[in-house]
């Protein structure tokens, strides 16, 4: 998978990408990320990329032109399977999502920043808008970071144990079980003693009768979402 990232803060993300579990899937050849500097893309040597909004609306937008050319140019190169806008009112990101999306070769995805970005590139120009939650962010490279990071995890072979990613929250609309590990005992508190038993099916019927009561506890909504 590739994915390209535009953004008018790419340091935001260098580092990001060179750490854990997404510098392992490049070192593995199974994710590249490319980062792209939307101010190289500016028409003007000021490197301007934001102007006034028409209406007299108070912020600043970022503009058309260096967006269509950046996307444009690195269409030329390949065929891209969505181009995504990271948005407080785009489709609520979820596990589900981001299994869909590991599927995919090519990704772009458009940092958001100022007051937004002029409406013609969402016209136009974008084929999934995403938010990250009910809340705005200064700018898209966090989002843009949690979604590359939730689709490429679950890639085959990213995480070495598989079914580690299988098991996590919302996988299956449910949140994950407890986890303990070592020592059994401490200060008195202890580790279930199911865990202990070694009884793989007892084990793996305490695992989803907790994992149902944390989810009618903390997220009863994602009950209501089962097939």
């Amino acid at each position: 998978m590739r994915i390209d990232i535009i953004t008018i803060f790419p340091e935001m993300l260098e580092g990001f990408f060179n750490c854990s579990i997404l510098s392992r899937a490049q070192k593995k050849g199974l994710a590249e990320f490319h980062i792209h500097n939307l101010r190289d893309y500016a028409y003007d040597h000021y490197r301007k990329v934001d102007d006034y909004p028409f209406g007299g609306f108070a912020g600043m937008v970022m503009k058309i032109e260096p967006v269509d050319r950046c996307i444009s140019a690195l269409k030329e190169e390949r065929t891209y399977d969505e181009v995504i806008f990271t948005s407080p009112d785009g489709e609520q990101f979820n596990q589900p999502m981001a299994n869909e999306l590991s599927l995919k070769e090519n990704l772009i995805i458009l940092c958001g920043h100022f007051k937004g970005i002029d409406w013609r590139i969402r016209e136009h120009l974008i084929t999934k808008e995403i938010s990250i939650g009910d809340y705005v962010l200064t700018g898209g490279e966090l989002a843009a970071a949690a979604i590359s990071d939730a689709v490429v995890r679950v890639i085959p072979g990213v995480i070495s144990d598989e079914q580690s990613a299988l098991s996590d929250s919302f996988q299956d609309n449910l949140l994950a079980a407890p986890v303990y590990t070592r020592p059994a005992e401490y200060k008195g508190w202890r580790v279930p003693d199911i865990l202990l038993s070694g009884h793989e099916a007892k084990i793996k019927e305490w695992e989803l009768q907790q994992s149902m009561e944390r989810t009618m506890r903390l997220r009863p909504d994602l009950l209501k979402e089962q097939p």
